[in-house]
């Protein structure tokens, strides 16, 4: 059990406008701050006000990127509870990170005090419109000053959160996906596995040309024969295919996400035959021509679950079910969400509640 300082901010920012929130723009009055020095281990928790901190130009996580982080929301249920989904998930991710990047672990009930404390102390900017909520960044960066390339022996453990608003304010729109077959965004034995910034900046390139291109997301294949189907820039996704759900395993290259494995949970739960395997693209689209391929869809923590009607690969086009959302990737979207804002009942046991009001 950590004990953890708490540090008032003295003067409250006035909160944005619920219906014109930004994600990752306006952030709320506090944060958890934990550090680590070699040989004494983490310590230090607290809970201060929001504010920058200095850095020496040296600081090796600007040099080596040593550094990864989280992402997980709190949500608000008509009754005014404030509540967490499937936080423990989110620690033994950041534990798995930790091991590939050499950075020292924080037990999982840690993780969850510190996420914990500083929700529970702006529990306030956790907005009660319908479908926003309040997204959660913890991360752990290298802090030893100097260059060289090595393991740093301090690191500094935040937390810090920000309101954000429905990501389908105006219902569910289904997205253009770009299959990438030039740059590759992991291979074995790499760090595709871990949630660390360097994947996020390789994938920036190819996202950018799907941008001007007019799609919303770029589909990555695998990074030796550029072949099988791994994962969306920033979602797993997974297929349906003849009455079965077909996604890349997660075997080094695909980040397992926690969305992910809870509606691979739930369709097993719901009969469904899940094959997590190698998926070779030209297959997919072979079974989009042939009208086999009913539904595709990604799984994040930002959009829960984000329906796709297009595919293009090397200017082959295929389309998904009338460019709407299918049936089964609907049913996932409600009973998720439905979870998540306390609309129908957890009976996963994946609710964490943090404080009332």
């Amino acid at each position: 059990m950590l004990d953890i300082k708490i540090t008032p901010a003295q003067a409250l920012k006035p909160q944005p406008d619920p219906d014109k929130l930004v994600f990752g723009k306006t952030f709320t009055d506090h944060m958890f701050l934990m550090d680590y020095t070699g040989g004494q281990g983490w310590h230090d928790p607290r809970v201060v006000p929001y504010g920058p901190l200095p850095f020496d130009l040296s600081c090796m996580v600007f040099h080596y990127a040593q550094e990864i982080f989280e992402g997980m929301k709190a949500y608000r249920t008509p009754a005014g509870q404030v509540q967490l989904f499937r936080p423990y998930e989110n620690a033994a991710r950041l534990n798995s990170s930790c091991r590939r990047m050499c950075i020292p672990e924080i037990p999982e009930e840690d993780f969850v005090q510190a996420v914990k404390a500083v929700v529970g102390m702006d529990r306030a900017w956790v907005p009660h419109k319908v479908g926003a909520s309040l997204y959660i960044r913890p991360f752990i960066i290298a802090t030893d000053n100097g260059l060289g390339v090595h393991a740093s022996h301090s690191y500094l453990f935040a937390v810090i959160c920000c309101p954000v608003g429905a990501y389908y304010p105006e219902g569910i729109n289904p997205v253009k996906i770009y299959v990438e077959d030039e740059d590759v965004r992991a291979v074995k034995g790499g760090t595709g596995f871990t949630k660390c910034g360097g994947n996020y900046a390789a994938s920036i390139k190819a996202g950018e040309l799907a941008e001007r291109k007019g799609f919303a997301q770029v589909l990555w294949l695998d990074g030796v024969e550029k072949k099988y189907v791994e994962e969306v820039g920033s979602m797993n996704i997974l297929f349906k295919i003849d009455g079965k759900i077909y996604t890349a395993a997660c075997t080094g290259t695909v980040l397992p996400g926690v969305t992910r494995r809870s509606c691979i949970e739930l369709l097993k739960d719901w009969g469904y035959e899940v094959i997590e395997g190698p998926l070779a693209i030209a297959d997919v689209m072979k079974a989009g021509h042939e009208g086999k391929l009913e539904e595709v869809f990604g799984t994040g923590t930002a959009a829960v679950v984000s329906p796709v009607k297009e595919l293009d690969w090397k200017g082959d086009k295929v389309f998904i079910n009338d460019g709407k959302i299918g049936p089964v990737t609907q049913k996932l979207y409600d009973t998720m969400t439905g979870m998540q804002w306390g609309k129908i009942p957890d009976t996963k046991g994946w609710i964490v509640p943090v404080c009332k009001g």
